[in-house]
């Protein structure tokens, strides 16, 4: 047979050396695409990296800070503005330049009698809302986690936190729709031949109508917090008690209210030393309809002698022994919780 040159070639593979003996290794084909151009990251995607790559600690800190900032520029600066409690203060002024009158605002406040009405006047109202308003909430929230149909439980807790949302001057509006001199009580008893009572306009029956119409507004939000407390107490413990006989008082005794009790001596803390604010904006709008001698509270106290009167170190003195009666309440009732066991606001 004829040879053809490709059989004249050497054959690597072949006894003429060990196999793969003149071979060069296979070089793999690879096809990489050439480098595109890419712009910087922006601020924006810089700090979303930074964020993602950052600690749960540091998450958290950034999440808080806007509220950090809120508190340190609204509530916490305006520490310093308090020394014109002791001065003579004129706005043209300033603060540095008014005179110093050291404690003669005090004395005048604390010889006032009309202070001392609205002092008492916002404790009735704030111990009437911590004994008819404070347990509501959490009876509320027991009665929502209680319910086992989640369709009708969804319905009820989005109708009880609607109110929260509406401003005071609604609120009010609507309350006069309903109990005021020409609202709909009065149509229905002057139908029925009964005579018309104006709640109101009457100075005697206010307290319980803030009362009532603080129940309205923020019972349904006071729930949030205790129904998520609730939420955490697993189902089993429920089962478990009742296979061993335990009825439902006594699973409410040992299960549920452990669970919540932490969060009521807190939020309670937290009520007492808040007690000498019963809401301005509500009091404001309803004042001139009952009179000063029923609805003057320290809050609307400092703001008709010190905004409107402009007496305002007079009533920087009044708001400075608002803010120190509220930490002494706070400081007392933290060490009373921790004598009893509980945790408190702080250690």
């Amino acid at each position: 047979m004829a040879k053809t040159a490709a059989d004249h070639l050497p054959d690597p593979g072949g006894a003429s050396g060990p196999p793969g003996a003149g071979r060069e290794p296979a070089r793999e084909a690879t096809s990489e695409p050439a480098p595109t151009p890419s712009l910087a990251p922006g601020p924006a995607r810089r700090l979303a990296r930074r964020f993602r790559g950052s600690s749960p600690q540091r998450q958290l800190w950034l999440l808080a800070l806007p509220g950090i900032v809120y508190f340190a520029v609204f509530h916490y600066s305006a520490f310093l503005f308090n020394v014109i409690a002791f001065k003579d203060y004129v706005p043209f002024e300033g603060v540095w330049a008014s005179p110093w009158v050291g404690f003669d605002n005090f004395e005048r406040l604390f010889s006032d009698s009309t202070f001392w009405d609205a002092v008492w006047n916002t404790l009735a109202i704030s111990f009437l809302q911590i004994i008819l308003f404070f347990p509501l909430p959490i009876a509320l929230a027991l009665l929502l986690h209680s319910l086992t149909w989640r369709t009708v439980r969804t319905f009820v807790q989005s109708v009880v936190y609607l109110p929260h949302f509406i401003s005071w001057v609604i609120v009010i509006a609507l309350f006069q729709q309903v109990l005021g001199g020409a609202g709909m009580l009065n149509g229905m008893l002057g139908d029925a031949g009964h005579s018309t009572v104006d709640i109101m306009n009457n100075p005697d029956a206010f307290m319980p109508l803030v009362v009532a119409q603080v129940i309205w507004k923020d019972c349904g939000w006071g729930t949030i917090i205790f129904l998520a407390a609730l939420a955490a107490v697993p189902e089993t413990m429920y089962e478990s008690a009742s296979i061993d006989g335990a009825g439902p008082w006594r699973r409410f005794w040992h299960i549920t209210l452990p669970a919540i009790r932490p969060i009521i001596i807190l939020l309670l803390i937290m009520r007492l030393g808040d007690i000498l604010s019963v809401g301005f904006e509500q009091l404001l709008l309803q004042r001139a309809a009952v009179g000063p001698e029923a609805a003057e509270v320290l809050d609307t106290f400092v703001y008709y002698r010190g905004v409107l009167g402009g007496d305002w170190g007079f009533s920087a003195a009044a708001g400075l022994f608002k803010g120190v009666v509220g930490a002494l309440l706070v400081y007392s009732a933290n060490k009373i919780a921790h004598r009893m066991g509980e945790q408190g606001v702080y250690k």
